[in-house]
């Protein structure tokens, strides 16, 4: 290799523009510092002995590139030793020693515990809503299912396990039950099966970034969650979502926040909707559809909605930072299209 090849490759990475070289430029990823240190923070006076921790935000920083293109905790290890714009986001070079992939899990592991990734999440929401971003000119409620490894139960074991109980024979076998889900569960949506979580989430109509979102599992019903997502603090602004959030306690609540509701009609039986009411569906749909360009994006450019973790609070923390790293990757789209101010701004701003 040349003296100056690396310097070459590099500037031609910036020149096509590729988007973990915008990552990094753009998102500062030191507002994290605090909460990332307050979550793992150790004991006073512990005199436990080992290497030094690994810097938080760099660890940080490999669970964003890991959800941005849904990768294993061994792929993310090999695609970091492989990828040099894996390494230029980490601030890594050739012969810069990498954490192996047990690291990665301990990581999160603690960080699932301390439950501080909705926090990771409304922090950047709120640094986003101050540059002025989040523009809330109207909100749309959604759902996803987010799948996980099915499980080869029998009929009696689920039904033991939607009473909240675990099998006798799993509690005999601690590495067996360790590889059970007992908190996923199974829905059925437009005659195709699911089985894991739903993400239910809030999205800004104009920017198309994620505002709030709420994790269950598969069995809670969209409408369930509607009301927890949009609230007082969307006063004055236009409601948006599909026909499964409709039903009179919705619209009751939404007067009551004194938000503005459109919310799709739906269809009754023995009462089909009027030429008006659908008119006035399709219209609605024009903005309510913006939220599938949030799915979209995850499902094509981020590597598909799927989880191989087990339990509900690894899919909370597997599904928040999913849905981080979906901002970040807006904020750099919006940035390229000249739409978003300079990250971080100006200390005099």
């Amino acid at each position: 290799m040349g003296f100056f090849d690396r310097d070459e490759r590099l500037a031609k990475l910036d020149k096509l523009g590729y988007i973990l070289v915008d990552l990094k430029r753009i998102v500062d990823f030191e507002i994290f510092r605090p909460l990332l240190a307050g979550a793992l923070e150790k004991k006073q006076n512990s005199t436990n002995g080992g290497r030094p921790a690994l810097d938080p935000i760099f660890m940080f920083k490999i669970l964003i590139l890991q959800r941005l293109y849904n990768l294993s905790d061994e792929r993310v290890e090999f695609q970091i030793n492989d990828r040099l714009t894996f390494q230029r986001v980490l601030g890594l070079d050739i012969n810069s020693p990498v954490p192996d992939y047990t690291s990665v899990w301990l990581f999160r592991e603690k960080l699932t515990a301390s439950g501080v990734i909705k926090q990771l999440f409304d922090l950047f929401t709120e640094k986003l809503s101050e540059r002025g971003l989040i523009q809330k000119g109207g909100t749309i409620v959604d759902a996803t299912f987010v799948e996980v490894p099915k499980q080869r139960n029998t009929r009696e074991e689920n039904e033991m396990i939607k009473e909240g109980k675990t099998p006798s024979e799993w509690e005999k076998k601690p590495q067996k039950l360790s590889h059970k889900d007992v908190d996923a569960r199974w829905a059925k949506k437009n005659k195709a099966t699911y089985y894991g979580y739903i993400n239910h989430l809030l999205g800004d109509a104009p920017s198309k970034f994620m505002r709030d979102y709420i994790v269950t599992n598969a069995s809670v019903h969209d409408s369930q969650c509607g009301s927890q997502l949009i609230g007082e603090k969307n006063e004055g602004e236009n409601g948006f979502g599909d026909s499964a959030y409709k039903s009179a306690e919705m619209d009751a609540h939404l007067v009551s926040c004194k938000v503005n509701n459109f919310i799709h009609e739906k269809v009754r039986r023995g009462h089909p909707l009027s030429e008006k009411s659908k008119e006035t569906n399709r219209k609605k749909s024009g903005v309510r559809c913006l939220v599938e360009h949030i799915f979209g994006c995850r499902e094509n450019s981020m590597g598909g909605i799927f989880l191989k973790t087990i339990g509900i609070e690894r899919a909370r923390t597997g599904i928040g930072l999913m849905n981080l790293a979906y901002n970040m990757l807006r904020l750099v789209q919006l940035r390229r299209l000249g739409r978003a101010p300079n990250w971080p701004c100006p200390a005099s701003a």
